[in-house]
């Protein structure tokens, strides 16, 4: 075992391990081989960084973990579980005992709330934000600035069982709301809507509003309006910056910066 200022004595470091600077970890945590950590990071207690895949299990003779690679500026709460071969841009945080799967690849500032579950071979854009008990199917694609809340479920097996795996594509700006399920192969929007407790079983359009089982459209986001002033309230990213980019300066200003 190796001691670095900031890290609990107890915690388990293996080969090709690369710390940055100013890195805590919290008692009982494993770091496996090849894992790569950003500096200002937090990892907290019993965490398992860079768990083996499958390979290992079968045989570990000759076994190499891949890299894990996790971006500057990291908040691993207790209990959580990344495997090896994922990378993960800067800024990602994750509730307790979360477990990602290897061949996840996330941008930057990636949230994902306490018990949610995904699968390998996913790719997550930026600013994503999943809450509490989601799970992500394998080979789903995530974009942008999404938000998926508690509970929702993407599949990935049109015919289960099957050895066929479809992901769902959610692309930028898209929210599904608490309890939906979406079913393989299913592309939701940009800036679509999926209401609470939705099973969808067909594609959504950009901007369009679906509910109920099977899900149908009922209408566009931009006819939504705040029930507390009547006000428009979609596309979100107009009325809402909190942990965004464009926090402070409105999202219109931050694009025409970026560009």
């Amino acid at each position: 075992m190796r001691n670095f200022d900031g890290i609990h004595p107890t915690v388990q470091i293996g080969d090709g391990v690369v710390l940055g600077e100013d890195i805590v970890i919290g008692p009982n945590t494993i770091i496996y081989d090849n894992v790569h950590i950003g500096s200002g990071s937090r990892i907290g207690a019993n965490v398992i960084l860079g768990e083996p895949c499958s390979g290992f299990y079968a045989s570990s003779a000759g076994y190499e973990n891949p890299v894990l690679m996790i971006g500057s500026g990291a908040r691993i709460r207790a209990g959580s579980i990344l495997y090896s071969g994922s990378t993960f841009g800067d800024g990602l945080e994750t509730g307790h005992r979360v477990t990602i799967r290897e061949g996840t690849s996330a941008g930057l500032n990636f949230r994902v709330g306490t018990l949610s579950d995904i699968q390998g071979d996913c790719y997550i854009g930026d600013y994503v934000r999943l809450h509490s008990n989601v799970h992500i199917g394998q080979k789903s694609k995530i974009g942008n600035f999404v938000w998926i809340f508690p509970y929702v479920v993407l599949t990935n097996d049109p015919h289960p069982p099957s050895n066929e795996l479809v992901g769902v594509e959610v692309d930028d700006f898209a929210v599904i709301a608490t309890m939906s399920v979406i079913l393989p192969g299913i592309r939701i929007g940009q800036d679509a809507l999926v209401g609470a407790g939705s099973i969808v079983n067909r594609n959504v359009e950009p901007e369009s509003v679906v509910v109920g089982n099977p899900a149908k459209k009922v209408a566009t986001v931009r006819e939504i309006k705040s029930k507390k002033d009547g006000g428009a309230v979609y596309p979100w990213r107009h009325y809402f910056d909190r942990g965004m980019p464009w926090q402070g300066i409105g999202y219109d200003a931050w694009l025409a910066n970026k560009e």
